[in-house]
């Protein structure tokens, strides 16, 4: 993980933290403190936004366990906003309040338009300074910075292994989601490092669930022998699914996050 780190000040509650002092290891979450946090009487309030299921509650046990650990309790000295999008990126364009979007680049950009004083921490797996959300790594500026998960630009590494796992394996499925903001940056890598290793790629592209037994079904067709699923939020929210019909097609497979693997068990 790459963090950003900023000596701008962010308000909490009687006191005052250094920005990289209150950033939280945990995947897909934004914070937001209202800037009069340290009012008499006013409760901060925290937006925790993620593209996934409210059914993954290792995020939200996490982050609550580190606000914890600085004071700040639910119901107490703070109150806590969760919005999900269960994995529908549309869903990030509607209003929801104050609180910060987080783990998708077009979350965080819709927060970025919403405000420029709230203080915002992302955490996505495509480049922050390349979807526009920060100048540069070293020094984010205005009201964003957060952890880049480097999951949308490794699909080129991910391709290599997988060729080195299977080294006999020419024909190669690649399964992208159109609605990622990454998916560009991820077509020319996978293209390029398949270039590089001499293999032939199927590209198939799916958003919604209906679309995944139809691409798998033509990669098949196409003789591929592994399959390559692209970073996406989306695809990470239906891992279940996906996991069932790569086995299904007998497709040896690898994706962006361990939990996938951990699904098929």
């Amino acid at each position: 993980m790459l963090f950003f780190a900023e000596p701008d000040v962010v308000l909490g509650v009687g006191e005052a933290m250094r920005r990289r002092e209150f950033i939280i290891q945990f995947g897909g979450a934004a914070a937001a403190w209202p800037l009069n946090a340290g009012a008499q009487g006013v409760v901060p309030i925290v937006g925790f936004a993620v593209s996934g299921s409210r059914a993954n509650q290792d995020p939200i046990a996490g982050f609550e366990a580190g606000l914890k650990e600085m004071g700040f309790v639910q119901g107490q000295n703070l109150a806590l906003e969760y919005r999900f999008a269960e994995g529908k990126l549309d869903r990030f364009g509607s209003a929801q309040g104050s609180c910060a979007r987080g783990f998708h680049p077009q979350g965080v950009l819709a927060a970025k338009r919403a405000t420029t004083e709230i203080p915002i921490v992302f955490s996505i797996g495509s480049d922050p300074v390349q979807v526009g959300l920060v100048p540069s790594f070293n020094k984010p500026g205005g009201n964003l910075t957060g952890v880049y998960q480097l999951t949308a630009g490794l699909e080129s590494k991910r391709l290599g292994l997988l060729h080195e796992m299977l080294p006999k394996v020419d024909v190669i499925g690649v399964l992208v989601n159109p609605n990622c903001g990454a998916i560009d940056a991820q077509l020319h890598d996978v293209q390029e490092a398949a270039g590089r290793l001499g293999l032939q790629l199927v590209i198939v592209r799916a958003n919604v669930e209906s679309e995944f037994e139809p691409a798998l079904s033509t990669i098949t067709a196409q003789r591929a022998g592994a399959l390559l699923v692209c970073a996406s939020p989306f695809f990470y929210s239906r891992r279940q699914q996906l996991v069932v019909l790569t086995i299904r097609h007998g497709l040896p497979a690898i994706f962006e996050w361990r939990d996938f693997a951990a699904a098929g068990d």
